[in-house]
């Protein structure tokens, strides 16, 4: 059984192996609390993940340690994995989905990890991996289901009792739910009155799912940008220590985990990937219940976010806060009207980003064009500004 005991061995076991990271105070995020950031994004390997998988590495037999471990993963449990093992001269394979981030792929081969590309998400990798496990003896590292692993995890709980010795509230991401089922036990044994909630993505909802119908079930698909805790079906083990000790359970849509990420970057110079940005999503959103006037503490489980999809979802946060803008405007083809159309939007405070100008089409009048501008703005009010000053100067927003 998880005894606070065993998350105690597993923190003294870990001093020498991770990093105790630094709790940030985030005064600059959310208005009516006092709100703090765990920052697991800058441990070892970017993420978590090595806590639980170094922890379980190293209660392994010498026999076990001899025939090698493998894993799945869609990259952090991976990582993790790899390191724990290269570090104790142990032989990993790890099994991932064909589709993790490429950045992700490549850090667990530099750790040392042979690795095995899978077809589909997290339980497909997972599959693969308990077919070799029983084909060639290795000792499967479960990312969750796993009282070891979960005392790993459980070491951030302790270390946030000390850091922040009367928080009030506890926000943590879940995937399968072995870090908020790691947390919330070592919260709840230390500090009995802290509230733990669980985050998931909108599209990967299964141990909200589990929790809400009272059994475990697996998810037909899941997709979210937060690739680490995209998950179709929760642990056991985990399912019962989050109904017991996890105070509840939201989930956020994409469009507010990139804000969250966007607005972290921005806000903080904090980088995270989509799981560790949702207990701030959630935040943001206001889908944390009791939190005014409360300390808060979101738990930023992992930095490893491939650079092309944080250049997305950047993007993609801009335009869901209004702050870039594109209009397409139909005027007369004539000299003065794009020099018209450009002083009204520099009049407004807009900056412009890129011009397209093409012909009418079928069904417009035939010296008219059409005009997309790219702007960048200050907020949907601001845009609201602009679009009225263009319709009472005559030109028509298409």
């Amino acid at each position: 059984m998880l005894t606070i005991e065993k998350i105690i061995h597993a923190q003294q076991v870990l001093k020498a192996a991770t990093y105790k990271t630094d709790v940030i105070r985030a005064s600059k995020l959310c208005n009516g609390c006092e709100l703090w950031l765990k920052a697991e994004n800058l441990q070892k390997t970017g993420s978590f993940k090595v806590r639980g998988a170094y922890y379980k590495i190293s209660q392994l037999s010498e026999e076990e340690k001899r025939k090698g471990v493998i894993a799945c993963s869609a990259g952090n449990h991976a990582q993790g994995v790899a390191l724990a093992a290269t570090n104790n001269g142990i032989k990993s394979l790890i099994c991932l989905p064909a589709g993790a981030p490429i950045s992700k792929v490549e850090a667990t081969r530099a750790y040392g990890a042979q690795l095995c590309l899978v077809e589909g998400v997290y339980d497909d990798a997972y599959a693969r991996a308990l077919q070799l496990r029983d084909e060639h003896g290795y000792t499967f590292i479960h990312p969750f289901d796993d009282e070891d692993v979960i005392a790993g995890q459980g070491t951030i709980g302790l270390e946030i009792a000390e850091q922040i010795p009367d928080v009030d509230v506890v926000v943590v991401p879940i995937g399968g739910g072995g870090l908020i089922a790691g947390v919330a036990f070592a919260l709840k044994a230390t500090r009995p009155n802290v509230q733990v909630y669980g985050v998931q993505a909108e599209g990967a909802p299964s141990m909200k799912s589990a929790l809400d119908r009272g059994e475990i079930g697996a998810l037909s698909s899941v997709s979210t940008i937060a690739d680490g805790i995209a998950v179709k079906r929760p642990g056991n083990l985990t399912y019962e220590l989050c109904r017991k000790y996890v105070d509840g359970v939201v989930t956020v849509t994409d469009d507010e985990t990139a804000a969250a990420i966007l607005a972290l970057l921005e806000k903080e110079k904090v980088v995270s990937e989509g799981a560790g940005a949702v207990p701030l999503a959630a935040m943001l959103a206001g889908k944390i219940p009791n939190t005014d006037g409360k300390k808060v503490c979101c738990l930023v489980s992992g930095g490893n976010i491939d650079v092309t999809i944080l250049n997305r979802v950047i993007t993609r946060g801009l335009i869901m806060q209004g702050r870039q803008c594109t209009l397409n405007i139909e005027l007369l083809d004539k000299p003065g009207q794009l020099v018209e159309v450009s002083r009204i939007i520099a009049d407004c405070g807009a900056n412009v980003t890129g011009v397209h100008h093409e012909h009418a089409h079928a069904g417009s009048a035939v010296i008219g064009c059409f005009l997309r501008i790219d702007m960048e703005t200050k907020n949907f009010e601001h845009i609201e500004i602009i679009k009225n000053r263009l319709t009472q100067a005559g030109f028509r927003i298409a």
